[in-house]
């Protein structure tokens, strides 16, 4: 599915997504990552929704956002508490959604002026 028309932004912008992969700013991705309105997107090494660990969310804890939108593919799913203790003890808040729903909120969010984290699980792909 298209999102946007521009292929050039300021910002880290979902501009397509399908069940194998997400554009950001016209450039495809076909593994899961982190997206910062204002970073360039970034490998999250999560291969399916199963292996996620605190350890993941750690990770995205350290970019202090305020509010992270986990994408979790094809279907909504949510991570048990523990899992994002180190979000929640700063006051991130988290929502899971299908991915889809994601990349179509983070651009919202980000359009905004949100200091927004999409975190994306592209199941089966790998960076390279």
């Amino acid at each position: 599915m298209k999102l946007h028309s521009d292929s050039t932004q300021q910002y880290q912008t979902v501009t397509g997504y399908d069940a194998s992969g997400v554009e950001i700013n016209a450039q495809r991705f076909n593994y899961s990552l982190l997206v910062m309105p204002e970073t360039p997107p970034r490998p999250w090494e999560v291969t399916r929704f199963e292996d996620l660990q605190a350890a993941h969310f750690e990770q995205i804890a350290a970019d202090a956002p305020d509010v992270v939108i986990l994408g979790t593919g094809e279907r909504q799913r949510f991570v048990h508490p523990r899992l994002i203790a180190a979000l929640s003890a700063r006051h991130i808040g988290v929502e899971s959604m299908d991915s889809q729903a994601a990349c179509r909120t983070y651009n919202v969010l980000m359009g905004e002026g949100r200091k927004v984290t999409l975190a994306l699980i592209i199941e089966g792909g790998t960076a390279a």
